[in-house]
């Protein structure tokens, strides 16, 4: 087993530090355009990442003994290098961005990943919002696994993109280098993301790198400010909620639904889905 760092433990101290001069920045140089802090937002969002440390360890468990399967059937093997790492974080990122995509454009997925979206502040405790049901995204990274990638190194990988992302949810960076927004996801390119307008909405999916965006037709410059949050916001701070409206809100229209293919279109289609409005029929059309 590679023996490589938690490099999320690690960040901590980082994280802690980056928040507490975001929000001193907020009070020295308020933001006309920016509401910057709001307690109880903030509050929900660590909450929601502390629980969601708790939910995946056990998640893991699951995960870790299929990962670990098809790892002992597939006769390849990546070793850990100086010169492999750099190839491998690229080739973890290009994962992320379909994992990514694909939690946006299928409902039941969707359902996990709207937790992250589901405050209107975007700020760097933003970036800690994560879902208690990551269950759904094992399956992307299964083509690593049977390329050889040990399991503790996807991790590691999965864990350096994560933390990589951190500092992009902030609006206090207005434009990195042209060269740098070019190649990389920043707090331009996220804050799109983010936002909840028509022309902004599932775009930039990228994680480390924003080529993947250009590469696959869903990059968008930021133009106009972004109005974060969802297209209808459910306005509650309390956690459950956060973590489960979605799936509440699956579980309505399949009761409501009166197809099979109803059903499949609730929970495979796209969050915005519903079926055809019948045609009503005319009475010149009944004549006809």
């Amino acid at each position: 087993m590679p023996n490589l760092p938690n490099v999320v433990l690690w960040s901590i101290p980082a994280f802690v530090l980056l928040t507490v001069i975001e929000v001193i920045s907020y009070r020295i140089h308020p933001d006309d355009d920016s509401d910057g802090y709001e307690t109880r937002d903030a509050a929900t969002s660590v909450g929601m990442g502390l629980g969601s440390l708790v939910f995946d360890f056990f998640w893991k468990i699951p995960i870790v003994a299929i990962y670990s399967a098809v790892y002992a059937l597939t006769p390849l093997r990546i070793p850990v290098l100086w010169w492999t790492i750099p190839l491998l974080l690229l080739a973890q990122d290009f994962f992320y961005y379909w994992s990514h995509r694909g939690h946006h454009v299928i409902r039941i997925l969707w359902a996990c990943h709207v937790v992250h979206h589901s405050s209107k502040k975007f700020n760097l405790t933003t970036a800690l919002r994560q879902p208690w049901t990551s269950l759904t995204v094992w399956p992307f990274y299964l083509p690593l696994i049977a390329a050889g990638v040990h399991p503790a190194t996807l991790a590691f990988l999965s864990s350096a993109n994560l933390v990589y992302q951190f500092w992009i949810h902030t609006e206090r960076i207005d434009k990195m280098p042209r060269w740098f927004e070019f190649v990389f996801n920043t707090p331009s390119h996220h804050r799109v993301h983010h936002a909840s307008q028509g022309g902004y909405l599932d775009r930039n999916f990228g994680g480390i790198l924003i080529v993947w965006d250009r590469l696959f037709g869903s990059w968008v410059p930021e133009v106009e400010r972004p109005v974060y949050g969802l297209t209808k916001n459910i306005d509650t701070f309390n956690p459950i909620r956060v973590a489960t409206h979605e799936y509440a809100a699956i579980g309505r229209d399949l009761k409501a639904a009166r197809t099979w293919r109803e059903r499949a279109g609730r929970v495979f289609g796209g969050p915005g889905w519903a079926p055809p409005a019948p045609v009503e029929q005319t009475e010149e059309s009944v004549a006809a």
